[in-house]
């Protein structure tokens, strides 16, 4: 497998991008907290397949106290965005739902120079702006 970080983020956006399209299908059918469920069992189970299929699971003994409490809340915060993004799918476009919700990039680029201490270049900084500027544009449109 390749460790290039770049072709695993284009994967990344090309299956959000899938993923928006299928789930608004999806919803129109069935309520979207159930439908959060749903995929959340899909992914639980396909996760674990892959994970086992590569002879990556791990005895959870291996895993800190600090780094259990941090992928639990991780586990939360990604319920509460699905739960979000799904109702949110549900009652509105997808062409404007998932720019908006593409916002989190630019959460994450301030949450990170907070909390992580990171530093964006100037140039980084514009391109935050401009996801901003796009998301906006997307959701108004």
């Amino acid at each position: 497998m390749t460790d290039n970080w770049q072709f695993w983020a284009l994967l990344s956006a090309l299956f959000a991008a899938l993923t928006a399209i299928t789930a608004k299908i999806g919803v129109t059918e069935i309520n979207s907290n159930f439908a959060t469920f749903l995929r959340t069992g899909v992914v639980f189970l396909a996760s674990g397949l892959f994970a086992w299929s590569l002879g990556d699971i791990e005895p959870l003994s291996n895993l800190s106290a600090k780094g259990a409490g941090f992928l639990a809340i991780s586990g939360l915060m990604t319920g509460a965005s699905w739960l979000c993004y799904f109702r949110a799918l549900q009652i509105g476009k997808a062409s404007q739902v998932a720019p908006v919700d593409k916002l989190s990039v630019v959460f994450v680029a301030i949450l990170a120079a907070l909390v992580l201490g990171e530093e964006l270049s100037p140039l980084g900084w514009v391109g935050v702006g401009l996801i901003s500027t796009g998301a906006v544009v997307m959701a108004i449109a």
